[in-house]
């Protein structure tokens, strides 16, 4: 299945459940928050080394991106295209990794 193709699939979801399917139907920084708060259940998940169990960091994932996917798909906006973009300037990309406080694998 296509990024596409799970965008429609959400989308016919969320009309079924009334969550909205176009821009007038939505509260745009209410389904940012809600993306946030799912994040941030899968870093809790993550933390309490919840990776497959209910509520679990898989399930988190899933849900933040099920609720990306909808917002995407209220907005038009062609995820996948917009993320093959970003993969593309990431290869010339430069990191300096003294100076970034992370770890490089």
């Amino acid at each position: 299945m296509t990024i596409k193709q799970l965008t429609k699939l959400i989308m016919g979801q969320a009309k079924k459940k009334g969550f909205g399917a176009k821009p007038e139907e939505i509260n745009v920084a209410e389904k940012i928050t809600l993306i946030h708060s799912e994040i941030s259940e899968a870093f809790e998940a993550y933390r309490h080394k919840n990776i497959n169990g209910k509520d679990g960091l898989k399930e988190e994932l899933g849900d933040a991106i099920q609720r990306i996917l909808h917002l995407c798909g209220v907005l038009d906006i062609n995820i996948e295209k917009s993320i093959l973009k970003k993969v593309k300037s990431n290869k010339a990309r430069k990191w300096d990794w003294n100076n970034i406080n992370e770890k490089h694998a």
